[in-house]
């Protein structure tokens, strides 16, 4: 049996996942942190994008979180997100339209950080979208 790290991702709203995991791959500020079990402590911030929770080599449980902080120890990975949702549950036609409409008003405005931050917000859903969608497909569901 492989070595496992205990995972918890919680957000303002609900506890999404809370389990055993082979691995950890989270989407930190300064670009994308592995975490396997026995990982030195580490605390980083989130920003818009995917934690992918490897269950088991053929098993990957993927999350969309807004933004967040990650909280690593030895044994135990907790992510604090302010939105997150398992990437099975977005809308990828609603996120779509936000992601156009987004991309409509920073085109009208010089710089706007709301529009940004929106607009990074639905691409990094877009992804976690796509991400499952390759991955359902590989396993030939």
């Amino acid at each position: 049996m492989a070595l496992k790290v205990h995972v918890d991702v919680v957000s303002a709203e609900k506890e999404l996942f809370s389990g055993l995991a082979e691995m950890v791959v989270a989407t930190a500020e300064l670009g994308e942190v592995g975490i396997l079990p026995g990982h030195s402590p580490l605390l980083a911030r989130l920003k818009p994008g995917q934690i992918r929770i490897q269950l088991s080599e053929q098993e990957t449980h993927i999350i969309y979180v807004s933004s967040g902080l990650l909280e690593v120890q030895p044994r135990i990975v907790t992510i604090l997100a302010d939105y997150a949702e398992d990437a099975a549950n977005l809308d990828e036609s609603g996120v779509i339209k936000a992601q156009e409409a987004a991309r409509r008003a920073c085109q009208d405005s010089w710089f706007n950080v709301e529009c940004a931050r929106t607009l990074a917000e639905a691409t990094a859903q877009l992804q976690a979208i796509d991400r499952l969608r390759r991955q359902t497909y590989r396993r030939g569901k």
